[in-house]
């Protein structure tokens, strides 16, 4: 029982999140990006082609682990939410 619950406890504290990326991000930052997310516990839960990005389900463990600290392709990282037309 507790082994459940200590590998369900990563998903309980995983929140939604948006991760973008500059015009002109190399596919190979974005790729290392998703695959650092997911190494540390994400979820990759769409994969967006209009923009450099993707959208996830991780503890903020791993979205800490989605871009650079330092260059031109710094991510912006964003709380997945309903948007609506008031």
């Amino acid at each position: 029982m507790r082994l459940l619950l200590l590998a369900l406890l990563p998903l309980a504290l995983a929140k939604s999140v948006l991760v973008t990326f500059p015009e002109g991000t190399p596919d190979d930052v974005i790729r290392e990006s998703k695959e650092s997310l997911e190494k540390a516990g994400g979820t990759i839960t769409h994969t967006f082609n209009l923009i450099k990005g993707y959208s996830a389900e991780a503890p903020d463990v791993a979205i800490q682990q989605v871009s650079p600290q330092s260059g031109p392709y710094k991510a912006a990282v964003e709380d997945d939410s309903p948007v609506s037309i008031a």
